[in-house]
Formats: C-alpha cells, sequence, structure tokens
C-alpha cells in the first residue's frame, strides 16, 4: 500500500492538513541524514579495506625481502658445502695415493731387512728396532677407511710386527 507522502515505513500517514508539509520535511531530514551517515560508514568502510589491502602488501613485501634472503643464504650454504666436498676428495685421493705409498715403502723396507738379516753386518748401536708411529686404531678415527679402503687399513697393524728400520739398517746406509 503506497501513500501519496513517500512514507515507506508501512505505517499510515498522520493526516493533518497543516502540518502535512512539516511531516514530509522530517522525513526527508532523516533520509538525509540516513544517506550521509550510510556515505561516512561507506567511506570508514572504504579506508578500512584500503589500510588492509596496503597491509597485506606490505606483508607481501617483507615476506618476499625473506624468502629471498632465506635463498641467498642456501646458495651461499651449498656453494660453502660443495667446496667442502670437493676439498675431502680432493684429501681422500691424496690418503689413499700416501697410504700406497707407506705400503710400498714398508714393502721395500721389509725386503731389504730380509737382505741385510742374510748379511753379517757387525754394528757397534745396540739393535733396536723402531716400528712405525701410525698404528691401525689412530688411523681408523678418520672415517675414511671404512668408507673408502675397507679393511686395508689392517695392512698397518703388520708394520708393528715387522720393525721399518732397525739401528743396523741405519748403519747400513
Amino acid at each position: 500500500m503506497a501513500s501519496s507522502s513517500g512514507n515507506s515505513s508501512g505505517s499510515p500517514p498522520i493526516q493533518t492538513s497543516g502540518s502535512e508539509g512539516g511531516f514530509v520535511q522530517v522525513i526527508d531530514q532523516k533520509k538525509r541524514k540516513r544517506m550521509e551517515s550510510n556515505r561516512e560508514s561507506a567511506r570508514r568502510s572504504r579506508m578500512r579495506k584500503q589500510k588492509h589491502l596496503d597491509d597485506l602488501l606490505a606483508q607481501v613485501a617483507q615476506i618476499k625481502k625473506e624468502n629471498n634472503q632465506i635463498l641467498s643464504d642456501i646458495n651461499t650454504t651449498t656453494q660453502h658445502y660443495l667446496n667442502v666436498e670437493t676439498e675431502n676428495s680432493v684429501l681422500r685421493a691424496q690418503m689413499l695415493e700416501l697410504s700406497q705409498r707407506l705400503h710400498s715403502l714398508n714393502e721395500i723396507l721389509s725386503h731389504i731387512n730380509s737382505y741385510t738379516a742374510g748379511a753379517s753386518v757387525v754394528s757397534a748401536a745396540p739393535a733396536a728396532s723402531w716400528s712405525c708411529m701410525f698404528e691401525t686404531e689412530e688411523l681408523q678415527h678418520l672415517d675414511l677407511a671404512d668408507n673408502f679402503l675397507g679393511n686395508s687399513w689392517n695392512s698397518m697393524a703388520l708394520i708393528n710386527q715387522h720393525p721399518i728400520m732397525s739401528s743396523a739398517d741405519i748403519h747400513y746406509y
């Protein structure tokens, strides 16, 4: 049911002949206040949304910056790891080569000792036996023995049984 005065609240309009113009003005004034209040509320809502959006954009920028720093740290650490791994490979190869050289030298000394044992060399120095200063237990702490050389270090135990050089050998040279 529509009224001629524009009242949309559903209540019947007050029918006074002299105050009808005042009633319309009151309603128009209330409408204007409500519209103005709604506009202000919408403006505050837009401002809150914009601030929230700005905060989220700042947070995205900060997280991207942190991610870039983390990626940089990962790349640096990876490069350092690769350098250390390369150095370890070189050291493993050097250790293997030196181990093989030591084994060869021990074999040579064993042959020299067996040769000099057959010959009668008189020495004024007491017969002291020398042994290698590295023992199997000392070398196995490197952890490389198990990984790369297997049980070949067990041959080092033979050094303790056979002297590398004796005082007779030193006198012989």
